[in-house]
């Protein structure tokens, strides 16, 4: 398969690709997993977060599970058949094609990651299924969901997608502006479509979960990511904005249907993990701060 080939617009943050001299996101959170495909520099630059947060590989777990058990509801009680995994990383267990399928099994899946080693890997995994495709492409690019973007190709625009941000937003600096990047994405989408988003959240409240969002974002930041952004709630719920909420609204991500009893979370750092799913709407939806 062929698409065109991407260029990373002016200002954005390179994708490291297989450079073992760099920390990649991806890599990162593969290791966070227990996964196989990370090198020496990822597994480093997650040890010196877990020294300061040691549940934070439960994060990643718990995140997770509860992209999976969005892409349950919205396939199996919505019926959506349609899915971009927006900032997909690398291929793990249970992927969105794999849950979206199960519940509807034409469900067309299409992953998108700026990252050359994830699309490399991904497209390994999807090779035999048809309905189901990586592409790369970069979420600062304005026309990453543009009229010839490769996206429409695969799914049909005219008709409702969910779009999956699942720990990918807080990767974006303020300066390349992540909430301009969800609006465009609202943008391009049909009314009936949704969007889901995990970030990760500074209380901003002087409690000991403050102090902590902030020690993991200085990890983060300075020792080998480069990025790994903890923002307010109102910034968070700011993402949904022309969007109606589904309830329960944007929460810690295991309050958000959970598969059975809520289960609370176990440490400070799952606590910092706030999840929230949107539908865009026939008519327009007021701001938060206007209802």
């Amino acid at each position: 398969m062929t698409d065109t080939p991407f260029r990373a617009p002016v200002g954005a943050r390179p994708p490291v690709g297989v450079d073992t001299s760099r920390a990649s996101i991806a890599r990162v959170h593969d290791a966070s997993l227990g996964g196989k495909d990370n090198f020496e520099v990822d597994r480093r630059a997650l040890d010196s977060v877990l020294e300061v947060a040691p549940g934070i590989a439960e994060v990643s777990r718990r995140n997770r599970a509860w992209m999976r058990r969005v892409v349950r509801y919205l396939a199996g009680i919505v019926g959506v058949d349609q899915f971009l995994d927006a900032g997909a990383g690398l291929p793990a267990v249970g992927n969105t094609h794999e849950i979206a399928q199960l519940v509807t099994p034409r469900a067309r899946v299409v992953y998108l990651d700026n990252d050359p080693m994830c699309v490399v890997h991904g497209r390994v995994l999807l090779e035999t299924n048809e309905d189901t495709v990586y592409l790369h492409g970069d979420l600062t690019d304005p026309d990453v969901l543009g009229h010839d973007s490769a996206v429409w190709r695969y799914l049909d625009r005219a008709r409702p997608v969910a779009v999956l941000f699942g720990s990918v937003l807080h990767h974006i600096e303020d300066a390349a502006n992540p909430a301009g990047i969800v609006a465009g994405c609202v943008e391009a989408l049909s009314p009936g479509s949704f969007v889901a988003i995990t970030h990760y959240w500074d209380p901003a409240d002087g409690s000991p979960a403050h102090e902590l969002a902030r020690a993991v974002e200085r990890r983060f930041l300075e020792h080998g990511l480069g990025t790994g952004w903890y923002r307010s709630r109102e910034e968070i719920v700011s993402y949904f904005d022309g969007l109606e909420l589904v309830d329960p609204g944007v929460v810690p991500v295991d309050q958000w249907w959970p598969a059975g009893p809520v289960r609370a979370p176990q440490t400070v750092e799952e606590r910092l993990l706030l999840g929230g799913v949107g539908r865009k709407s026939e008519r327009p939806v007021a701001p938060p701060g206007d209802r």
